[in-house]
């Protein structure tokens, strides 16, 4: 059963006047029961294409997700949460949370409407969304969620997030679940070493990590010999990194980690 609090998340960043606003919806209470063999997935395809609009210059939306026949609960968790990703990414002031592919389609189209009569030279609007099995192993599944979505500017703004399913206890689990009481700070370093390397691997010198420090990140996907930490854009490197990966190799976690989750 899903009993985690509705947290919202906002932020602003920096570049092409993109508002970001990521509302992370962690879920009400909903229950689920996985097939006997195990989780089953299916594909999910939706496309959308705004009406009486300029040539060349349409809203469009493409959504590429998951649904899992035995887990109607999971599947609204999923879809809400791909949906959450790309509220608020606008250069409007619209932050509504909707239910469905369709609803989040018409708001993003009067959006694009309403940006083309401030700007009439303004390109078409994109979204894209996609979920797909990152990694599948001891009974735990997570799920990568991507967003794309471009309202003008310089470029679009990606955001990944990671669902992680345990299917033995049938819910999705957090960083906190997967953590042992009070092992946060060793976590932490952990993460801090991990970043460590990464600019090493970069070749990024004291002024890079000045400028971009580390930042606690809680969005991880547990593979049975390394977890992987996903930063957005902008959250620890300029926007032409991407979205860097932080990986921890998981003999660094233990006794940080719940057993459970360092199975392989």
């Amino acid at each position: 059963m899903f009993c985690e609090a509705n947290v919202a998340i906002a932020r602003r960043l920096a570049g092409g006047g993109v508002m970001l606003g990521v509302l992370a919806v962690l879920g009400g209470c909903q229950a689920w029961s996985p097939a006997p063999e195990g989780l089953d997935v299916e594909r999910v395809k939706k496309s959308f294409v705004e009406r009486d609009c300029p040539a060349g210059r349409c809203a469009t939306v493409e959504v590429g997700s998951l649904r899992f026949p035995g887990a109607p609960g999971l599947s609204e968790r999923l879809r809400d949460d791909l949906l959450s990703m790309g509220s608020g990414i606008t250069n409007g002031d619209s932050e509504a949370v909707v239910s469905s592919w369709e609803e989040y389609a018409q708001t993003f189209f009067d959006e694009a409407k309403a940006a083309r009569e401030r700007v009439p030279e303004l390109p078409g609007y994109q979204a894209v969304f996609k979920a797909e099995v990152y990694d599948r192993h001891a009974e735990l599944t997570t799920i990568k969620l991507d967003s794309y979505v471009f309202t003008g500017g310089a470029h679009g703004m990606p955001l990944t997030e990671f669902m992680v399913i345990d299917e033995r206890e049938k819910r999705v689990v957090t960083l906190d679940d997967m953590l042992r009481e009070g092992q946060t700070p060793a976590y932490r370093e952990a993460l801090s070493r991990a970043h460590l390397r990464w600019l090493e691997e970069q070749q990024a010198g004291a002024d890079f990590a000045e400028s971009w420090p580390l930042s606690m990140n809680r969005n991880v996907a547990p593979f049975a010999d390394e977890w992987r930490v996903r930063y957005n854009a902008y959250d620890i490197a300029p926007y032409s990194y991407g979205q860097p990966e932080l990986r921890i190799p998981v003999q660094s976690l233990e006794g940080i980690v719940k057993p459970r989750y360092l199975e392989r």
